[in-house]
């Protein structure tokens, strides 16, 4: 693995010709990227001095690829964007003013005390696998938790739990599936295995409300303790609709360490922000010489949240995903249970009030 200071240090030996100073400390270095076997920055500078900086981008390559480990360097010039022409506009609290404001969720599901959003902000980093395996480990320290599948688009918790048929309705509420000691309810449960969502906005937001409100997660005498939400990806209707409807008490964000995807993580992190949930942490899923490790410790430093841990590209948890056997409930004992226990604490931790 490529250290990063030993990056960091390099670079700094590379002067800026303008400041005099090393490329660090004169804030040339730009989206530092430091992976398995490789780094990379963008050296933004001015229009007209592109021609000055082109060795300086030859010299920070060269001081990058001397270091131990490092294959592949890549070292982008840019330049800054040419300043718009200014326009008489309103205020900034003037606009603010004439617009509406977010809603204020205030309805939590019946008897759950505590909802947990899964986010990635990108499909494919194995948000579900991460979000079913969470919610074992939370019930491996004793809570009750449930599961709620909310990406009504490509409903996956089904297959991950290894349940199926619809579920009972009784006394005007949906009795969610019991399995490997969680309480599960999916829009796949509802409609067959084949079948194509092939809704818009409202109607795959209606779904969700219905799920999440109208489900016996709980009772008087033993509410739930944990509503683990696996969001779909993205930042569109169905995140914004449970954001609206019910008070989120905190988000995990999953993301794998290349940055193509940490860039949509980011996002999911500016979402949170935005509409006041806490985001927990940032979950480095499928670490390893594949797709990289490191990146979300790194992003997580950056945005300045915690980083709960890295889980390896494991055959394992692709197979129990696929058995309907997720390795937490099915190996306790186990390395994977072992990480997912780890994450489950600093999740608890951070979900206390």
């Amino acid at each position: 693995m490529v250290d990063r200071a030993a990056v960091l240090a390099a670079l700094e030996a590379v002067i800026d010709p303008i400041s005099g100073q090393g490329l660090v400390s004169a804030g040339l270095v730009q989206g530092l990227v430091v992976a398995e076997d490789r780094a990379g920055f963008a050296l933004e500078v001015a229009r007209d001095r592109v021609a000055t900086y082109a060795p300086v981008r030859d010299a920070a390559e060269a001081a990058l690829k001397a270091l131990s480990g490092v294959t592949r360097v890549s070292v982008v010039l840019t330049t800054e964007a040419a300043p718009q022409p200014r326009t008489a506009s309103l205020s900034r609290a003037a606009v603010d003013q004439g617009r509406p404001k977010a809603p204020v969720a205030t309805d939590r599901p019946a008897h759950v005390r505590r909802v947990l959003a899964v986010a990635s902000g990108k499909g494919g980093v194995g948000k579900s696998t991460v979000a079913v395996n969470l919610a074992a480990a939370l019930a491996a320290r004793g809570l009750s938790v449930g599961v709620l599948d909310a990406d009504v688009y490509g409903p996956s918790l089904p297959t991950m739990l290894g349940i199926g048929g619809q579920p009972a309705y009784e006394d005007g509420a949906i009795v969610p599936h019991l399995a490997h000691g969680l309480k599960a309810m999916s829009v796949g449960l509802l409609t067959k295995a084949d079948d194509a969502m092939i809704w818009r906005g409202p109607m795959a937001s209606q779904a969700i409300t219905q799920m999440l409100t109208q489900t016996r997660w709980g009772t008087a005498e033993a509410p739930l303790d944990i509503l683990v939400v696996d969001l779909p990806p993205g930042t569109g209707d169905v995140q914004l609709t449970l954001i609206q409807k019910t008070p989120l008490d905190g988000a995990v964000i999953v993301s794998t360490p290349q940055e193509v995807a940490l860039a949509d993580a980011r996002r999911a992190h500016t979402l949170f922000q935005r509409v006041g949930v806490p985001t927990l942490g940032l979950i480095e899923n499928m670490s390893g010489p594949i797709f990289g490790r490191g990146g979300a410790q790194a992003e997580a430093q950056r945005l300045a949240i915690p980083f709960l841990g890295d889980l390896p590209l494991d055959a394992a948890l692709r197979e129990g995903g696929d058995a309907g056997r997720p390795p937490v409930a099915a190996d306790p004992a186990g390395a994977i249970a072992d990480r997912f226990a780890v994450i489950a604490a600093l999740v608890v931790e951070g979900l206390k009030p």
